[in-house]
């Protein structure tokens, strides 16, 4: 920054303005947290290697039993394992979330505090305290965080509380402002600390739409607030007549790391769970990586495999050089523009 800039930065400064002065800003990019799914972690960031931004605001919405805490759970895990010394606070609004149940997907529930508030107002009071106490400590000695809200939609007013104790239930025209003003005042708290958020959400039928057309739950807050939306959707996966899982549709709303209404299917099964390779053949295929020859693909080596058999043993046919053409493409096929993280050079080699 020139010294004339900085003089008249100095001449407006007050007590309630905060100027990074290192010239990056609170929202400045810092990094990716994986999903465990190569093609999820391109459509949210334009990188196979990418995923979750680190200090950003990620939705998942969708109607029920489409993956949506099962995806935030993955990424809790992966933030815990990257950040050693990490914590998570998860506001879980359906009391459905379980240190037996995050065990099991291999979180350090040691390190998880989970809160069931019931109301907007809790929440906000409860968060807000937490980046408070959080933004007090020295920034080299404050552990990575992360806040989870599971679900938004769920959350109730101070006034549906009460209207509910007296036998009223008409309708609380207030909740998506209250929903809007608890992001407003967050948002910039959560960047400033470099918090991520990660946030769940249902969504409902537009009545009267000209087209099927699917909103989220709770006004416009977390629309706006939000740098990334996935929108999801399912149908199920058979091995013959027996149903082993979900293919989940993963459409992107809203996206400033890549492009908007981007979509790709990922792989949700009972015994596995989260498909790392799936959805890399059919980009595969459409740049000409592995090439379509009636019913099998030809490799780059010559050999021809079926789809399912790669599908099925996917180590041995994505190896490191597949994998780094796949990423050229995806960067095309996925984002914006090129994007350049120490991070991801990193994970490139």
């Amino acid at each position: 920054m020139s010294d004339f800039f900085r003089n008249l930065v100095d001449e407006i400064k007050d007590e309630d303005t905060t100027i990074a002065s290192d010239g990056k800003g609170s929202a400045e990019f810092t990094g990716f947290i994986d999903t465990g799914c190569f093609i999820l972690n391109a459509v949210l960031s334009g990188s196979l290697f990418g995923g979750v931004p680190n200090n950003k605001i990620t939705a998942f919405a969708g109607e029920s039993a489409t993956g949506k805490t099962f995806f935030v759970l993955g990424v809790v895990k992966a933030f815990l394992d990257q950040h050693p010394t990490g914590g998570v606070v998860y506001y879980d609004t359906e009391a459905a979330v379980t240190k037996s149940m995050m065990e099991h997907r291999g979180i350090d529930t040691t390190r998880v505090i989970i809160s069931e508030p019931d109301t907007i107002q809790k929440f906000k009071t409860h968060a807000l305290k937490m980046l408070d106490a959080y933004d007090k400590q020295p920034e080299n000695k404050r552990p990575p965080m992360m806040f989870v809200l599971d679900s938004m939609g769920l959350l109730s007013s101070n006034k549906e509380l009460e209207d509910s104790l007296e036998g009223k239930d008409t309708r609380d025209m207030t909740k998506a402002q209250l929903i809007k003003a608890v992001f407003r005042v967050i948002t910039l708290k959560l960047a400033k600390v470099k918090v991520p958020m990660l946030v769940t959400n249902h969504v409902y039928d537009v009545v009267g739409s000209y087209v099927p057309t699917k909103e989220l739950g709770g006004g416009t807050g977390l629309k706006y607030a939000a740098s990334t939306i996935a929108m999801l959707s399912k149908r199920k996966e058979k091995d013959g007549t027996e149903v082993i899982g979900n293919i989940i549709k993963v459409k992107m709303y809203k996206s400033r790391l890549s492009k908007e209404n981007q979509t790709v299917e990922v792989l949700l099964t009972y015994d596995k769970g989260l498909d790392r390779y799936y959805g890399l053949l059919e980009l595969a295929e459409k740049y000409r990586i592995f090439n379509k020859v009636s019913t099998r693909y030809e490799l780059p080596d010559g050999s021809k495999v079926f789809g399912k058999e790669i599908n099925n043993n996917p180590t041995k046919y994505y190896t490191e050089e597949v994998l780094a053409k796949l990423e050229e493409v995806a960067r095309k096929e996925f984002s914006y523009g090129t994007i350049s993280t120490p991070e991801l050079e990193e994970d490139n080699g």
